[in-house]
């Protein structure tokens, strides 16, 4: 038995893996013949319809392969479920397209060259187009092949290539999206690494074809364009040729020349607007898994749109002087269909179920769930009301796109980091004329908005007051007026400050991101820095990050930097001091005190002039000493906690202190020591003061200073 099995059990695996190793190789060989072969060849048959001429035969067997290319390509093109499906398509259209013009230039040359000598002189197809579809008449010819160009320039191709636009952009700003996604279902658990790995590739080859269409639509507009001007080309040439060298009349001239231009061209135009139909197909098609007939039969196949169609029809088939007999017998045809419709859907409707067998509904606790059901949340997000869709469009109006990409690019170059993409989404639960400003989810700001009106704001002093609805300036809460936007000119000259709707939704974006920037900066941002720094200084990240500071400490060292003003446009210094102190301490705190010092110069470049005295406060010194004791008595910063009286006496001295530097028009700064800087500067950001607080550490030696101002808290009461 055992030499049997061994007999004929491995006699039937060796002709097996003889059989596919055969198959491997024929398709091995195919793949090789086709890259290596056929690519070449038809560059090669482009050059020489380009440059040799061609005999007559030979135009009318690539003109018939012509039109028989684009009829497969527009086949191909219906019957795929999704684009990606036919993903070729992009070099098939370059090279259909490049091979049609240098069809028009072997043609040109042939007609040019022996016209003289009859219709058939440029081969039968020509002459068939030229004698056949226009019926020996050039006039009708030109008005076909110009109602052509008309369709497929101004109609097909124009639409197409907007779509391929639309699709492209749309495409390439969901990329980060869809690859978040991926990888949330890799992490969940959802898809292992081979399938994740797939996804995105397809991704990834989804976006470089709609890229590529949208170059290749161009293309095909090219063509277009090319077609009318080869056909105009070749009439002044054909006439000229054959009246002045060939001493024909002119009427001998153009029924040699014009019918077989206009031949040539119709010839060439049929299959360019097949292939523009074939590009419009694919661009606007929805991704679905069905093909485009089985969609349009499943969609198309209302009982309902029928009915109402053929009794129309009927109708108007029963008035006399119409055309009764066509329209009574398509009317009566079409109820004859939505009646056959309605049988097949009330069939649906009641198909007996087995009563022993639950369907799952969508209310059953079996429904399965994905990641598509739970909705992210965007870092940064403006949520309009439907009557604000105006500041979005293109047009007069449509500034606030431009005006947030503005402000995207000023905070990230102020910043020193790539800001996250701002989307700007309708809110239907929202009022008309409301906006939101959404950070992270949460609402940040909001306004109301007057389309059509401009914003007046009220500096303090103005000479009139203007005619308006009153409201308050959302970012900064000062007085302002909606007002014509006629009378801005008027408004201006009086003292007010005018800006248009637009600006005042950026205004305030640009407000609320200043004083929450550490809330906008998260991993992903800070691993990108990283990886930018590593491409010049790779040594500087080389076994740093995890292995001595995890990315969660550097993310909070950063975020305490942000929060307090300070760029990262300097990130080489902020690491190589983190790296000096990590030996010291891993406190994100005194790490984050350690950058502050190191970037001394830089924080108090944004607050004084270089060169000049830097005017501060400071506290007395037993406030100060009171406010160290307090804080490192305290088992953390959080638990301190001040006395009612003394908060109350310290924040008022603190607004008196900061209203006297802004009466004299100074940047309050106030300089303490570093035990308590760090805990002093986020107890006065909360109580709503805006004043930078530095260390004196922080001011650089040659740095000159003069104090104007002590704070202490007997101030304030002598006042009272």
């Amino acid at each position: 038995k055992r030499r049997f099995i061994d007999k004929y059990w491995y006699s039937e695996f060796k002709m097996e893996a003889l059989s596919t190793l055969m198959s491997n190789f024929r398709q091995l060989s195919a793949n090789i013949i086709w890259g290596a072969i056929a690519t070449p060849a038809v560059v090669l048959l482009i050059l020489t319809l380009l440059i040799l001429p061609i005999p007559a035969f030979m135009l009318d067997i690539m003109f018939t392969f012509n039109i028989v290319l684009s009829l497969l390509i527009i086949m191909v093109a219906i019957n795929t479920s999704t684009p990606m499906e036919f993903s070729s398509f992009p070099i098939v259209i370059l090279f259909a397209t490049v091979m049609r013009l240098g069809l028009n230039v072997a043609s040109t040359r042939v007609v040019l060259l022996n016209g003289h000598e009859g219709t058939a002189a440029a081969g039968r197809v020509i002459e068939a187009f030229g004698e056949f579809v226009i019926g020996g008449n050039y006039a009708v010819g030109f008005i076909v092949f110009s109602i052509l160009i008309i369709i497929n320039f101004v109609v097909i191709t124009k639409g197409a290539g907007r779509v391929s636009e639309v699709i492209a952009r749309f495409t390439l700003d969901a990329l980060p999206g869809k690859q978040m996604a991926i990888d949330a279902d890799l992490n969940a658990g959802v898809i292992d690494q081979e399938t994740a790995k797939a996804r995105r590739a397809t991704v990834s080859q989804e976006s470089d074809f709609f890229g590529s269409m949208d170059g290749a639509s161009k293309f095909v507009r090219g063509d277009a364009v090319a077609g009318l001007l080869i056909l105009l080309i070749n009439l002044v040439g054909g006439l000229a040729i054959g009246m002045l060298q060939y001493d024909l009349t002119f009427d001998q001239a153009s029924r040699a020349y014009v019918l077989l231009t206009i031949g040539d061209g119709l010839v060439a135009q049929v299959p360019a607007l097949i292939l523009s139909l074939s590009t419009a197909i694919i661009v606007s098609r929805v991704t679905t898994t069905e093909s485009a007939p089985e969609q349009a039969t499943s969609q198309l196949g209302n009982s309902t749109a029928f009915g109402v169609a053929g009794a129309t029809l009927t109708i108007l088939g029963l008035i006399p002087g119409m055309p009764n007999g066509v329209f009574l017998s398509l009317g009566i045809s079409a109820m004859v269909v939505a009646y056959f419709l309605w049988k097949k859907e009330k069939k649906s409707d009641i198909s007996p179920q087995d009563p022993t067998e639950l369907q799952p509904t969508e209310d059953s606790e079996t429904l399965e769930l994905d990641w598509d059901d739970a909705n992210q949340v965007d870092v940064i997000g403006i949520q309009l009301g439907y009557g604000l869709i105006p500041l979005i469009e293109q047009g007069a109006t449509g500034k606030l796109l431009q005006r947030v990409k503005g402000i995207r690019k000023k905070l990230s170059s102020d910043f020193g980091f790539l800001l996250p993409t701002i989307r700007i989404r309708d809110n239907l639960d929202i009022p008309p004329s409301d906006y939101k400003i959404v950070l992270n989810g949460t609402v940040r700001g909001s306004g109301t908005i007057e389309i059509g009106r401009e914003l007046a704001i009220n500096p303090g002093q103005v000479l009139e007051e203007v005619e308006g609805s009153k409201t308050k300036e959302p970012a900064f809460g000062l007085d302002a007026v909606w007002i014509r936007e006629q009378d801005r000119e008027y408004a201006q000259a009086v003292g007010y400050t005018v800006v248009d709707s637009a600006t005042v939704i950026a205004t305030h974006l640009n407000h609320l991101l200043r004083s929450s920037t550490d809330e906008v900066f998260t991993f992903d941002i800070a691993q990108e820095l990283l990886d930018k720094l590593s491409e010049s200084s790779p040594k500087l990240l080389e076994d740093y990050i995890p292995e001595k500071l995890d990315l969660g400490s550097l993310v909070r060292i950063l975020q305490n930097l942000l929060a307090e003003g300070v760029p990262l446009s300097d990130m080489r210094s902020i690491l190589e001091t983190i790296a000096e102190n990590t030996a010291k301490s891993k406190d994100t705190d005194f790490l984050t005190s350690s950058v502050r010092a190191r970037l001394g110069r830089l924080i108090v470049q944004q607050t004084t002039i270089p060169g000049s005295t830097m005017e501060v406060m400071t506290l007395e010194p037993e406030l100060e000493q009171l406010l160290t004791t307090m804080l490192t008595s305290a088992p953390s910063r959080e638990e301190v906690a001040l006395d009612p009286d003394l908060s109350s006496s310290f924040f008022q001295a603190v607004a008196e202190s900061i209203e006297e530097f802004e009466q004299d028009e100074k940047q309050p700064i106030l300089v303490v020591s570093p035990t308590i800087r760090a805990w002093l500067a986020t107890l006065i950001r909360k109580g709503g003061g805006d004043i930078s607080v530095l260390s004196y550490r922080e001011i650089p030696d040659d740095q000159s200073i003069r104090v104007v101002k002590t704070i202490s808290l007997t101030q304030s009461n002598q006042e009272e």
